[in-house]
């Protein structure tokens, strides 16, 4: 696939960012996935480009407030969710315990795979303020490994940024932040970040691991 990304991508608003994703890919091209950790991505990319479809990894293990977020976008938003989860085989188990890696694989990994299959274009909520190894991150680049233009519209953004957002749009926060959780994933793998700690520092604590796979 032949693609060029305009320079102007990288000083434009979010929405102008995803409009130009659907007008340059198609609609039905894109995969918009979004974790839920906050509601920004999706009134984006719903705004911008209503009916637009917003994936939802659901990995088995999300939080209960996850799961309230996403209910609660869906009814505010008229969202057009689309829920991709394990293969059938793939049941809540201790793997987590044992191999955070190969669980990450078929409840992240797999399903994503299946979500992109086809597609020409992926937008996801990275930020370059996420942490170190996503201080990099472009507004939309070509994902040699993927074979599809990979599309960050928040990448930008700082939390400030991200917080005035909510603020202006009067939109629901995730009930966990207040708890200190600042980067969330699957409940046995997140924990609260301590003050001075890098936001994403609560992610498989104590382990090497920093991503799940889908972004690396």
């Amino acid at each position: 696939m032949s693609v060029t990304i305009p320079p102007f991508l990288d000083t434009s608003h979010p929405a102008d960012v995803v409009r130009w994703a659907a007008d340059a890919f198609g609609v039905d091209n894109l995969v918009v996935t979004a974790s839920f950790e906050d509601a920004v991505l999706v009134h984006v990319a719903a705004t911008a480009v209503p009916g637009i479809e917003i994936t939802l990894l659901d990995t088995q293990y999300l939080f209960p407030e996850t799961q309230w977020l996403v209910d609660e976008l869906t009814k505010k938003l008229d969202l057009n969710l689309r829920v991709v989860r394990p293969l059938p085989e793939i049941v809540p188990d201790n793997l987590w315990q044992s191999d955070i890696e190969a669980c990450c694989n078929v409840r992240k990994v797999e399903p994503l795979n299946r979500a992109i299959a086809g597609k020409q274009a992926w937008l996801t909520g990275i930020r370059r303020a996420d942490g170190p190894t996503r201080a990099n991150a472009p507004v939309a680049a070509y994902d040699v490994g993927r074979g599809l233009v990979k599309v960050n519209p928040l990448a930008a953004l700082s939390d400030d940024d991200m917080a005035l957002y909510v603020q202006l749009h009067d939109l629901p926060v995730h009930p966990l932040l207040d708890k200190g959780y600042f980067s969330i994933g699957c409940w046995p793998c997140t924990r609260p970040t301590a003050p001075g700690e890098d936001k994403r520092a609560g992610r498989w604590s104590g382990n090497a691991k920093t991503e799940c796979g889908l972004h690396v």
